[in-house]
């Protein structure tokens, strides 16, 4: 029996996913099962409405059009298959799985860049190696006659 965590996916802090809002459709794969597949329907497509969806915030919706543009489409589904397996069941485990690695690496925070100043090393190394680049450009133009 199902426990009532596991109809609901922890993304990130304040953010999680309910198991209702995603859709499965099943078809034959092309990957491993023998004879087994020309008859099961193991291959696993998730849908997931992004664009309809009350788990996220506006600000997180955009953040994941933006940076999973690959996998939503012009009608604002996130579509993600997966056939590795021999098992529907695994194949849908793995889905699931890669839907909330995707989803955390999307809503991840850009860190803000702080401009730093050089050090007086850095400056340094930098002035010597433009004074010999110019040493070697020197010595090219001396033509011994």
């Amino acid at each position: 029996m199902e426990s009532p965590s596991d109809n609901i996916l922890p993304i990130s802090r304040g953010v999680s996913l309910p198991v209702s809002e995603l859709s499965f459709r099943t078809s034959r794969s092309s990957g491993p099962g023998g004879q087994n597949v020309n008859k099961v329907e193991s291959k696993v497509e998730l849908l997931w409405d992004v664009r309809n969806s009350p788990s996220l915030s506006d600000y997180h919706k955009s953040m994941v059009f933006d940076r999973l543009a690959s996998h939503v489409g012009a009608d604002g589904v996130l579509r993600l298959i997966s056939q590795e397996s021999r098992s529907q069941h695994q194949n849908r485990a793995t889905a699931v799985a890669r839907l909330v690695t995707l989803l955390r690496a999307a809503l991840k925070p850009v860190r803000v860049r702080r401009a730093t100043r050089p050090t007086h090393g850095s400056k340094q190394r930098r002035l010597e190696g433009k004074s010999i680049r110019s040493e070697v450009k020197q010595r090219r133009s001396e033509r011994p006659e």
